[in-house]
This record gives structure tokens, C-alpha cells and sequence, in this order.
């Protein structure tokens, strides 16, 4: 196995999310896709299908992968229902269920943000349920 030189960019990278707090969460839910998926898996656990028709701009391979490293995080559980028709369903996991607040005070900014900057009619967010 290669050995990681302190010097090199990885390295850096891997010392500043242990350092910052706010890297190592943009390192597990960064991106754009990553915290809709959790907002959506808020409300329950939800198929495939129901996730794919929730986040219509989402590609398949995109909404694959992203429930691949949630799942590696343990954001997500993936459970497969042993029924006729067999289907998968996705849900939060312990980790993901703490971000509930975290996530419900996101889309309560992006309200509030959007409010001031457009002037549109305020919206609620789906409040987190109780864990």
C-alpha cells in the first residue's frame, strides 16, 4: 500500500476535516444532491421510485451513488422487503436522524433568504418529527 506523503494535498485535506467541523460535514452531505436527499427521507422512509418521482432533476446513476456513500455514512439505511414484488426501501439512519433540526433550519433559511431577496410569499418547511 502507498504511503500518503503529510505533504500532499490528501493529506492537508484529511487534517483540515479534522480540524474543521463544518469540512467534515460538507465532506458527508456536500454537493447538491446529498441534503435533498436527506430532506425528502425526513418524513419517512420512501421506495426508490418515490425518492426518484421526489427529486424529478436527479438522474438514476446520480441518485444511486449518492444513496451509496449516504448508506457508507451511515445517513441512510437501505432495507430490502422480502415481499412479492420484492422492493427496497430507504430511511435515515441514527446519524442521518440528528440531522433532522440541522436540515429543517437549512430550509427555514433558504426560506427566509428567499423571502428578503425576491419578496415571494413566505413558505414553511416541513417541520422534523420527533426522533
Amino acid at each position: 500500500m502507498a504511503k500518503v506523503k503529510e505533504n500532499s494535498t490528501r493529506s492537508i485535506n484529511k487534517l483540515a476535516q479534522l480540524q474543521c467541523p463544518v469540512t467534515y460535514v460538507m465532506d458527508r452531505i456536500g454537493g447538491h444532491w446529498k441534503p435533498i436527499i436527506l430532506y425528502q427521507l425526513m418524513e419517512g422512509p420512501k421506495r426508490y421510485s418515490e425518492l426518484k418521482r421526489a427529486i424529478p432533476s436527479i438522474t438514476e446513476k446520480v441518485l444511486i451513488q449518492h444513496l451509496k456513500q449516504l448508506q457508507e455514512d451511515e445517513l441512510v439505511i437501505r432495507k430490502a422487503k422480502n415481499v412479492v414484488p420484492p422492493f427496497v426501501e430507504y430511511s435515515l439512519g441514527s446519524s442521518g436522524l440528528t440531522m433532522k433540526p440541522l436540515l429543517h433550519q437549512m430550509a427555514l433559511w433558504a426560506v427566509t433568504d428567499n423571502q428578503q431577496r425576491r419578496g415571494r410569499k413566505k413558505v414553511v418547511p416541513k417541520q422534523p418529527e420527533a426522533a
